[in-house]
């Protein structure tokens, strides 16, 4: 590891309130010179604007643009990020990498912490997650008791999604977008239709809950998710 090099940083902002902030992360955002982010393919700072209020002009920014399509490999994205990051580490110069989320729950600083965790000292400030906050925005609890929660992208192909939500007493499928007429008929398959619930952008300004009947592909963004809570009554 090496001496005198900078601090990074994974910090978990949350799923976009920025509300939702911990007092560790706004302080670790305050006091750090550099900030790193990823970009959205269409160039929106979506992370950065979460926490915009706290980012004063005198911060050294490093946008981090990566690819959301499964298509794309990412890896060369990341190896560019991590590259610019260590510059300033080198340089002395403590980095915060904002993560949506939780860095470690399907989080994209996981793949930074990957590659330079080893060569840095290191801190994961943990955020909340959108699929915690989605079961907040829905009013409805997730689990009780014995029950077994299981979180699973949408990217899964249909016969393991279905093997694993048959088997689920809850669950949480994430990163829906043009997956979600797969993950629609598998739900009708599995008889699990009528319990799943729908929301995008949990927490955000443009948060939208609708009936998953009315749900149409086409307008399915890669920020929402399909919540499947339990069945149990709590302690009765």
């Amino acid at each position: 590891m090496a001496h005198n090099c900078g601090r990074l940083y994974g910090l978990g902002i949350g799923p976009g309130d920025p509300e939702l902030l911990t007092m560790k992360a706004v302080r670790i955002l305050k006091a750090v010179p550099v900030i790193a982010y990823p970009t959205l393919e269409n160039g929106k700072f979506l992370a950065r604007a979460i926490v915009s209020e706290y980012i004063s002009p005198d911060k050294i920014e490093i946008p981090m643009p990566l690819p959301f399509s499964v298509e794309r490999s990412s890896q060369p994205y990341y190896d560019i990020g991590a590259a610019k990051i260590a510059e300033h580490l080198d340089g002395g110069r403590d980095v915060a990498v904002l993560c949506e989320g939780d860095p470690f729950l399907y989080g994209s600083f996981m793949y930074i912490y990957s590659r330079l965790c080893g060569k840095y000292p290191t801190e994961v400030i943990p955020g909340i997650s959108s699929t915690l906050a989605s079961a907040s925005a829905l009013g409805v609890p997730l689990t009780y008791r014995n029950d077994v929660l299981s979180i699973m992208p949408a990217t899964l192909p249909t016969e393991i999604l279905s093997a694993r939500l048959t088997v689920a007493d809850a669950a949480v499928i994430i990163k829906l977008g043009r997956h979600f007429a797969k993950v629609r008929q598998v739900l009708l398959d599995t008889g699990l239709f009528e319990r799943a619930l729908y929301i995008e952008r949990a927490t955000m300004p443009n948060q939208r809950i609708v009936p998953i009947q009315e749900i149409t592909s086409s307008e399915v963004t890669y920020w929402s998710l399909i919540m499947i809570p339990s069945q149990a009554k709590g302690w009765e």
